[in-house]
């Protein structure tokens, strides 16, 4: 069994209920026990870690033996990861009354991710795959100072944790995205195309993101941080168009991961009008969120379990392409309907929650089958 089977389907189940748990405490007061951090960093730190990162190792315990020739992770090796990885997220669950068991089993989890993920990539001497370990190392060490925060030990701790980790995942997804997107769509629009990346691109992007991150996560709100985000909008969006071919507006496989690039770049054009606008700190860390990260997963899952089950990755579910629309809804109604309407701003919360409830809902209902059974092929996997 590949690692995309159980992390894929522990994150649907994490991303509905988590949702359906902060709705509870935020719309109608449901009583959770937070302490030493705020329920906004709380519902934050599990929408990150439990379901980004989860998304993640999936992926990467999917990825890496195609990478390298290398086994990753199976058996009952697997199946210790992920049970380590659900007892943290059955704790923090429960606020933050088990919080030092919760630190414990989730920084195990990524210590664990990262060298099964690490020795494989580090046996064949694989260089390329350098900056993944570096995120998964850093990811941990936010995960870390979170726990540190929010046990009294380090200022700013859960700031930095889950501000670090958003951040971290984004940048993931913008150096994973540059690989497979261009890749994805040359052999899914059925047409002849060649799709390049700009290496002044990548060399630029690779020097204002770094920027961009440190100076969102130690200098908040700075000028420095609007002129990195003025200059990733610009190269993002350079970028996208460079990626673009008609045909993509055919396959939600496709369109879904072009969405979630242009909500991307509207989170970094958000960031930029801020010192000269009266912009509000969610809009772009939601854009970010929601829908540049919440879509991108989405569709990522879909697609590997479509491919990774023996089945023709050029043919989504008919149901995918509702599921995607409602996921760039629900991130349409989080970031501009309570600034356009801020006197109906927790119903507009609300309906963005109940909307990424019903995404997933439907993804559940089309994906879990497919994650549970075996391959159509008859192959191992």
């Amino acid at each position: 069994m590949k690692g995309f089977r159980p992390f894929f389907l522990g994150a649907t189940i994490v991303a509905v209920l988590s949702m359906i748990l902060w709705m509870a405490v935020y719309v109608f007061h449901a009583p959770v026990e937070v302490s030493g951090i705020s329920m906004f960093q709380w519902h934050a730190h599990e929408m990150i870690f439990g379901y980004a990162v989860a998304v993640i190792a999936g992926f990467l315990l999917t990825a890496t033996p195609n990478w390298t020739g290398e086994k990753t992770v199976t058996g009952t090796g697997l199946g210790l990861l992920f049970a380590i990885w659900i007892l943290a997220r059955v704790l923090m669950l429960c606020g933050t009354r088990f919080l030092l068991y919760a630190a414990i089993a989730d920084l195990l989890f990524m210590l664990g991710l990262g060298i099964a993920v690490a020795r494989p990539i580090l046996k064949v001497r694989q260089k390329r795959q350098a900056p993944v370990l570096l995120i998964i190392g850093l990811l941990t060490a936010a995960n870390l100072a979170f726990y540190l925060g929010a046990s009294g030990h380090l200022d700013r701790g859960a700031y930095l944790g889950v501000h670090g980790g958003l951040y971290l995942i984004l940048g993931m997804v913008l150096f994973m995205g540059r690989r497979v997107i261009p890749f994805f769509t040359q052999k899914g629009v059925g047409y002849p195309v060649e799709l390049t990346n700009a290496r002044w691109n990548d060399i630029t992007t690779f020097i204002l993101y770094p920027g961009f991150l440190l100076s969102e996560l130690f200098f908040q709100f700075h000028l420095a941080g609007a002129l990195f985000a003025a200059g990733l909008f610009i190269l993002n969006s350079l970028r996208v168009n460079d990626w673009h071919t008609l045909g993509i507006w055919k396959k939600p496989l496709l369109w879904g991961l072009f969405a979630a690039f242009i909500m991307i770049n509207l989170g970094f054009l958000l960031r930029a009008l801020m010192p000269v606008t009266a912009i509000p700190d969610y809009l772009p860390i939601h854009a970010f969120a929601v829908g540049g990260i919440g879509i991108v997963t989405i569709s990522m899952m879909a697609r590997v379990t479509i491919g990774h089950t023996g089945r023709n990755v050029h043919q989504a579910p008919p149901i995918m392409a509702l599921l995607l629309i409602l996921m760039v809804l629900t991130a349409t109604v989080r970031i501009f309907l309570p600034l356009l309407d801020p006197g109906h701003y927790r119903l507009w919360i609300a309906a963005s929650g109940f909307m990424w409830i019903m995404s997933f809902s439907l993804f559940a209902a089309a994906f879990i089958p497919l994650l549970v059974k075996p391959r159509v092929d008859g192959k191992p996997g």
